[in-house]
């Protein structure tokens, strides 16, 4: 039985959530319209035309992985000051929500000048993570020896469960609770990162790279359709502050694409091919004479004791229990991943599911719910419910792909 796109209640973030992956009508991070499907006799796109699209093969049987993460949200938004541990700086650099990749580099730099200002000649990173890693490059391009402190390497981290697609305003502040100053903040470290991107691409591997990506509506406006849920925050979103960065989406002509859904916008994203992007990072970090030591720490008090006298503090959520920072609020999300497809090079979003295919994988992810979809919710146990919904939803749709 075929379905329609969600609930009303859900569709103002879902269309959000789309212009965030790829410059949809909020965030401009699009690219050009293309007009037809169709090549020349000789097989030559031309102008305007859009190559064949392969259909994805979304059945339960393909699923090879069910992942869970939590991400650290902060109604005012990450915590970037600094603090003093017996004769230890600490600098912070955590709580960014679901925008930790998008904004690292952004952050890092924020966080690299503050434990820079002493020029130490060694510095501490705790996490090894997005926000992790990126602070430890930065330290050691400002000249510092750098040692990084972890339970984990980068791919038994939570980072390594995202889906990996340029949101920098996914769950990043209440828009109500944030500082005056903090959405010019937000914006300075969207732009650092955007540009830091630049230089990995094209690398071996495609660590980063544009892909397409369709947004699948019944309506043109659907985000005005109907109020957001009841209970719902007022989550902050600064995607307008970044229109400029690349061109901006716009709506298919009927017909043109092999989607059945009767509104199609179609754009470039910018995706990280997590796998890929962090060996990258990794290999760099330890290029450079970055040293890793396994280490878990379990209170402030702990850092004192390292050797290096400042530390960049990079926890992520697990900041909540290490600094007993309750304003750090768990936002559970799942990924059902499928083999990957090499032909399919774009992404979807289609009734309630986020569909992004990667070199390592095609992710699919739930939305209901929009941004309140696994508020508060610190369960990493795998829902394979859930799972089983975003197939079942994802198949419906490439049951009628290329008839619609």
């Amino acid at each position: 039985m075929s379905r329609t796109p969600g609930p009303a209640a859900g569709r103002r973030r879902v269309l959000q959530t789309a212009g965030a992956l790829g410059g949809l009508n909020l965030v401009g991070l699009g690219g050009c319209a293309t007009t037809g499907l169709a090549t020349t006799a000789a097989g030559v796109l031309r102008a305007g035309e859009a190559p064949p699209l392969a259909p994805i093969r979304a059945s339960e049987d393909r699923i090879f992985d069910i992942t869970v993460c939590l991400r650290p949200f902060r109604a005012a938004g990450p915590r970037l000051d600094t603090e003093q541990v017996g004769d230890t700086l600490v600098v912070h650099n955590y709580g960014h929500g679901g925008s930790g990749w998008s904004l690292s580099w952004g952050s890092g730099a924020i966080a690299v000048g503050k434990a820079m200002a002493a020029s130490p000649a060694e510095i501490a990173v705790v996490g090894c993570g997005a926000l992790g890693l990126t602070s430890a490059i930065l330290a050691q391009r400002a000249g510092a020896k750098v040692t990084i402190y972890a339970r984990d390497f980068l791919p038994d981290t939570r980072s390594a469960r995202a889906t990996g697609s340029f949101t920098p305003d996914s769950r990043i502040a209440q828009a109500s609770k944030v500082d005056p100053g903090f959405p010019a903040l937000w914006e300075q470290m969207a732009r650092a990162t955007f540009k830091a991107y630049r230089s990995y691409l094209g690398l071996p591997g495609s660590p980063i790279e544009f892909t397409d990506h369709y947004y699948l509506s019944n309506a043109p406006d659907e985000d005005a359709s109907g109020p957001a849920p009841p209970g719902s925050l007022d989550f902050a979103d600064y995607n307008d502050r970044i229109r400029d960065l690349v061109p901006h989406a716009q709506t298919m002509p009927p017909g043109s694409t092999p989607f059945p859904s009767p509104i199609v916008k179609h754009a470039a994203g910018l995706i990280f091919n997590i796998a890929d992007y962090g060996h990258t990072l990794m290999t760099d970090f330890l290029a450079a004479g970055g040293q890793f030591r396994h280490a878990e720490f379990h209170e402030p008090g702990e850092l004192a004791a390292l050797n290096e006298k400042v530390v960049i503090n990079c926890p992520g959520y697990g900041a909540r229990a290490l600094w007993k920072d309750e304003s750090v609020v768990p936002v559970r999300g799942q990924i059902a991943w499928l083999i990957p497809q090499p032909e399919v090079t774009y992404g979807v979003i289609y009734d309630g599911v986020n569909v992004v295919s990667r070199r390592d994988g095609i992710v699919l992810q739930m939305l209901d719910g929009g941004d309140m979809r696994g508020y508060g919710d610190d369960h990493e146990v795998i829902d394979r419910d859930e799972a089983h919904t975003a197939v079942t939803r994802v198949a419906e749709l490439y049951s009628r792909f290329g008839r619609g």
